[in-house]
């Protein structure tokens, strides 16, 4: 159930709106507390506008650039059907190595030519700290979706409304994370976002090899969130009602004998889950591999589809924020 209606963040929406038009969208740390509430109370707006007509003509004439440097189907996807919802267009770029990168040409180069094209550019690539560079050169609002290991932040976005969504709150939370905490950029996203909160404890579960950055885990620090470190579940679960898993990503692995080390570190299946509260949710950003066993998925506390469907209403509300039409 929602925490609250979307009029409550109606008495400084027209403010925010006018802090976030144009804007591009690189970091979670662009984000207070208040920006969260706003942006999750147009994304509420969106998930009822979407279950009442299903499309609209919010962003009619606007053009999306969706540029994909890495493979994706959600998030790809997720904007996709955002923008086509919202009654805008795409111009899809998902195989970049078939574009004229492969002749040479610079992000910049592509970016600047894009925006000539669209009203704002979601890009994925993967070295990271390339959509900075991107929305430097760029005149048109950039929003990142992934770059490299560093970070999420639309994915971030749409995993703390689902927590609000689901649990109705997103203060005094006990958070685990699971799984690739290195490589994971979606946790070290959600990890900073969550620090804005009141009463958040994080717990880090992972092998050795794979555990949480020390500059996330610093800058969640500086906030005043407690977190611990485990390389078993066993301990934190009990008191966990956030359950966050994160595939053991294999193409981010140098070395094929340290990915076969740790790939079957951690599988959630319902044996496992039975020490789990009853009133908490996990959740994975997906794609996932056999981290989470299917004989959960029936379980209500498995959210991992449903937080699927909360990234629609979240990248709704963020291409409408951006392009001064929410």
């Amino acid at each position: 159930m929602p925490t609250q209606s979307p009029s409550a963040h109606l008495p400084f929406g027209e403010n925010k709106q006018a802090d976030w038009y144009g804007k591009d969208i690189i970091s979670v740390k662009q984000f207070s507390r208040d920006d969260l509430e706003y942006v999750f109370g147009v994304a509420h707006e969106m998930r009822g506008m979407v279950e009442r007509v299903g499309t609209f003509d919010l962003l009619k004439g606007k053009i999306l650039a969706n540029l994909f440097y890495e493979p994706s189907t959600r998030t790809s996807s997720s904007f996709t059907a955002a923008m086509e919802r919202l009654g805008g267009s795409v111009i899809p770029i998902n195989e970049v190595k078939y574009s004229s990168v492969t002749k040479g040409e610079t992000l910049i180069d592509t970016v600047r030519t894009l925006e000539c094209y669209a009203d704002v550019i979601v890009l994925r690539h993967p070295e990271t700290g390339s959509a900075a560079i991107a929305a430097k050169a760029a005149r048109k609002p950039v929003i990142n979706a992934g770059d490299g290991i560093g970070e999420h932040p639309t994915q971030a976005l749409l995993d703390t409304f689902t927590i609000s969504e689901e649990l109705g709150r997103l203060d005094d939370l006990n958070v685990t994370m699971l799984g690739d905490l290195k490589y994971g950029r979606t946790v070290h996203s959600l990890a900073r976002l969550l620090s804005a909160f009141d009463g958040i404890k994080i717990n880090y579960v992972s092998p050795e090899i794979l555990r949480m950055q020390k500059e996330v885990m610093d800058e969640v620090a500086e906030k005043g969130v407690p977190q611990a470190e485990y390389s078993s579940l066993e301990k934190a679960l009990p008191e966990t009602d956030v359950l966050y898993v994160t595939r053991v990503q294999k193409e981010r692995f140098e070395d094929p004998v340290e990915y076969e080390k740790v790939k079957g570190a951690y599988v959630i299946d319902p044996a496992v889950m039975k020490p789990a509260k009853k009133d908490m949710i996990v959740m994975h950003p997906l794609p996932r591999v056999t981290e989470i066993s299917m004989d959960f998925d029936d379980d209500p506390r498995a959210a991992y589809f449903r937080q699927m469907e909360y990234g629609l209403y979240v990248r709704m509300a963020l291409l409408a924020i951006v392009l001064g039409k929410a």
